[in-house]
């Protein structure tokens, strides 16, 4: 019998949020510098992060969407930001109003449906206006003083796009999208919008961004041609000329207007262009890895943001860029902290691992091969090898400190001619070390669990054990070397005897089971998966002791038990991280921060934090706050 979970968890207590490592490089015009020229503010999933410049570690956050984060914008002075996401299809996306000295949330603006497009701040910060998204395209003005709806209207007959205030008329704006410009005037009395079409003659394009000169004369408009529209925005507003003569690669993706009347432009292609204000020509260009999706200005300083996560400082004298802060850009599946050391730890995504110092949040090394996810990451218990797993069937072993390739085990498991395919993965997808540095045991997308001998000379294959009818999730060894457990999808966990190499007991339920673990003392073993349970097992007789109510929606991806045994987590695809104390088997603490499904989560050697990773990409921090766990 299953203990229900009866869990409020906006009520819930907190667990600690200590840092975040992750810059959501997709969002366009997704980073910001705070108006006081200290702060970096950019969006991370379902969070606003908010990261002192030049200190790599992020530690505040502004919280309150449910969702992925899709627009941010800044007031003039820097008192408001606002943030809108998207969400389920049939559903209304929220706008969130931060006030940014108390880091409160001031408003909660529900109106659009599905997605919010676009945002920004009038310069007296009277008015916030919205644009909706494919399914909505409407433009709504809300009063910042009560945070109501003030007027609103159809966007276009097309999507739109953009939006931007002008910098000395709070009754005035422009929109841009597909095929359509539009200069609108609110008349604030009667609660009314009108739009007056700018004239663009034979042109045809679509906007993706938009930049107003300071005296109000002109709009600079980013197109995803690659080319910018200037447009005259008095009577009659219409087109007046485009540059730059050679197109930017892939589109305009942002723009912004510099200290000395000079656009700084960020293309599709990774250009990050300077423009003359005048004729749009070229002044000076670079190249950066991914997208330009943002760029900010303070000063001399340019603040770069790319879709491939990467911020760059760019110096406005030289003109040369500086890589600031990196993270993964895409799917997390693995961490792993070295055996009994708590200072770092590795995490695995498409293409690469990383190697990340636990203190301050900086990475210390990147291991890339080209084209192949890696499933699976582990460190030996000696620390001299970091062991993976990748999608093409190979097991790779590398130094830790210069991550030379040490070894390769080629088809270690099979990548094609399976029966049955479960899951996302292909190839290895587990992976356990055992504690004499001698064997390595891994699990495939092919069903087999098979043990490796490890010498420094040669890798060979001791046994494949076959039992398994589908991927096998996890692997985790007694500290013995005799067993081993493994969870498949095929709806077993099966105790392996790895002397023998044959199956001492089995346990079966009705779910895809997605993580085990042994408790400390080895006595027992839980296990979580797809039918949203936790499952307490004796060890010695495969027979289930108790279960547990893990999730309301979703399944659980992993979990992971403390050093002591006082505690266990869960993450999965609620996107809630959930510390449970162990013997009262209930939810003592929620982490709430993450905005993709919850992939891996690890306590650390010293039991004091816990490292969580997602699909969305981000790596969050927490602290286990140990004299504040107490049972709701």
């Amino acid at each position: 019998m299953a203990t229900n979970l009866n869990l409020d968890v906006s009520k819930a207590p907190r667990l600690s949020l200590e840092s975040v490592v992750g810059f959501g490089g997709d969002v366009a015009s997704g980073m910001h510098i705070h108006p006081d020229g200290e702060h970096l503010i950019y969006t991370l999933g379902s969070c606003l992060v908010v990261r002192e410049i030049g200190n790599p570690r992020a530690n505040e956050f502004l919280l309150g969407h449910s969702d992925h984060v899709n627009c941010v914008a800044i007031s003039k002075s820097g008192q408001y930001i606002a943030s809108g996401q998207t969400t389920h299809m049939g559903f209304q996306a929220d706008i969130c109003v931060f006030e940014y000295p108390t880091r409160k949330l001031i408003f909660r603006m529900t109106l659009h449906k599905v997605k919010v497009q676009a945002l920004a701040f009038s310069h007296d910060e009277a008015y916030l206006a919205s644009l909706g998204g494919q399914d909505d395209n409407t433009l709504v003005v809300w009063d910042l003083s009560t945070g109501r709806p003030l007027c609103g209207g159809p966007a276009s007959s097309d999507l739109s796009l953009c939006i931007s205030f002008f910098n000395k008329n709070n009754t005035k704006l422009v929109t841009g999208g597909q095929g359509a410009l539009r200069v609108w005037d609110i008349d604030p009395v009667n609660r009314k919008i009108h739009p007056t079409d700018v004239n663009l003659g034979s042109i045809r394009r679509v906007c993706r961004t938009i930049v107003i000169e300071e005296t109000d004369s002109y709009a600079f408009v980013g197109t995803t041609t690659g080319d910018l529209l200037c447009v005259q925005l008095g009577e009659p507003a219409s087109f007046k000329f485009t540059g730059p003569s050679k197109n930017l690669i892939q589109g305009v993706y942002c723009c912004t207007i510099v200290d000395n009347n000079r656009l700084l432009v960020g293309s599709g292609g990774g250009e990050v262009a300077l423009l003359a204000q005048e004729d749009l020509r070229v002044l000076k260009v670079i190249r950066l890895q991914g997208a330009v999706t943002s760029v900010d200005a303070h000063g001399d300083h340019y603040f770069i943001g790319t879709s491939r996560s990467n911020v760059y400082y760019l110096n406005a004298r030289t003109f040369k860029e500086e890589l600031r802060q990196t993270c993964h850009f895409e799917r997390i599946n693995d961490v792993a902290y070295p055996y009994g050391y708590s200072e770092l730890f590795a995490t695995c995504s498409n293409h690469d691992i990383r190697i990340w110092n636990a203190r301050t949040s900086q990475e210390l090394l990147r291991i890339q091969v080209a084209n192949l996810e890696c499933n699976a990451v582990a460190f030996t218990k000696d620390g001299r090898t970091i062991v993976s797993g990748w999608s093409d069937g190979k097991i790779r072993a590398f130094g830790p400190e210069t991550g030379k390739l040490l070894y390769v085990i080629h088809d270690a498991h099979k990548t094609q001619g399976m029966k049955r395919v479960s899951g996302s993965l292909t190839g290895v997808t587990a992976l356990c070390v055992d504690n004499n540095n001698q064997r390595l045991l891994s699990g495939g997308a092919d069903s087999q669990v098979r043990v490796w001998r490890i010498t420094p000379s040669s890798q060979t294959m001791e046994a494949s054990m076959k039992e398994h009818k589908a991927t096998v999730n996890d692997i985790c060894i007694r500290g013995t070397d005799m067993e081993c457990v493994s969870a498949s999808d095929d709806g077993s966990c099966i105790v392996w005897d790895l002397n023998r190499f044959m199956r001492r007991g089995i346990m079966y339920a009705q779910t895809y089971f997605k993580a085990t673990h042994y408790f400390p003392d080895e006595s027992q073993i839980l296990t979580t998966g797809s039918d949203k349970k936790v499952t307490y097992w004796d060890a010695f007789e495969c027979s289930a002791i108790r279960e547990l109510e893990g999730s309301k929606v979703g399944e659980i991806n992993t979990l992971d038990i403390s050093p002591d045994g006082r505690l266990f987590i869960t993450g999965g695809a609620d996107k809630v991280l959930k510390l449970w104390n162990y013997d009262e088997g209930c939810v003592v603490q929620v982490g709430l921060g993450h905005s993709g499904n919850i992939q891996k989560a690890k306590f650390s050697p010293d039991g004091d934090h816990v490292v969580s990773v997602g699909e969305e990409g981000g790596i969050f921090i927490w602290r286990i706050d140990k004299d504040k766990l107490t049972s709701p």
